[in-house]
């Protein structure tokens, strides 16, 4: 093409060396590339958004970032090879959210290890998108109670509960009769 180009995404991702293709394309063509989020936009999805001149979500969509994962077979050396492999593909990734975003290359990291679902008006509070689609004229973009979503902050929460409810302060009473009133009972029933 020669002019101008939207670009639609509603997808959960897949794989990053072609999402990395696809990245490469949009940012090298000469015209504008509006990027138009009206589902959603995870893992490898996430990367080919930012792209966009312009990246625009429904007020109903999500985006959502997360680390690189594989599957791997091996020894110890290979293992270690993996998860190498992976470290790069991160820091790739992180170059992408760096560039459309302006956040740390340390805050990129941490949303990523968390696997973070962003609404929104929290992609673009946090600089994942410029705007929302359909909002209507003098509408501010980032509503003050949009939400960030954290697998691992939910599950350490969890945890913490769980870990709490278990402590116990004092020692807890043991179940069942005593030992010593079974016996006395089997006693009065020996012939």
């Amino acid at each position: 093409g020669s002019g101008n180009i939207t670009v639609w995404i509603n997808s959960p991702g897949g794989d990053c060396v072609a999402a990395a293709q696809i990245y490469n394309m949009l940012m090298d063509y000469h015209g504008d590339v509006t990027v138009k989020i009206d589902g959603i936009a995870a893992s490898a999805a996430s990367v080919i958004a930012m792209a966009g001149t312009k990246v625009l979500m429904s007020p109903t969509a999500l985006m959502m970032i997360h680390n690189p994962l594989t599957v791997a077979i091996g020894d110890s050396e290979e293992m270690q090879k993996a998860i190498d492999m992976l470290s790069e593909v991160k820091e790739s990734i992180i170059n992408a959210y760096e560039i459309k975003t302006g956040l740390s290359r340390a805050k990129l990291s941490h949303l990523m290890d968390a696997e973070t679902w962003m609404n929104a008006n929290k992609a673009v509070e946090l600089g994942f998108a410029d705007d929302l689609l359909f909002k209507a004229d003098g509408e501010c973009s980032a509503a003050k109670d949009s939400f960030v979503f954290s697998r691992r902050a939910v599950t350490n929460s969890l945890m913490s509960k769980v870990k709490s409810h278990h402590t116990p302060s004092k020692p807890a009473k043991s179940a069942g009769t005593p030992i010593s009133e079974l016996e006395k009972r089997l006693a009065l029933i020996k012939p």
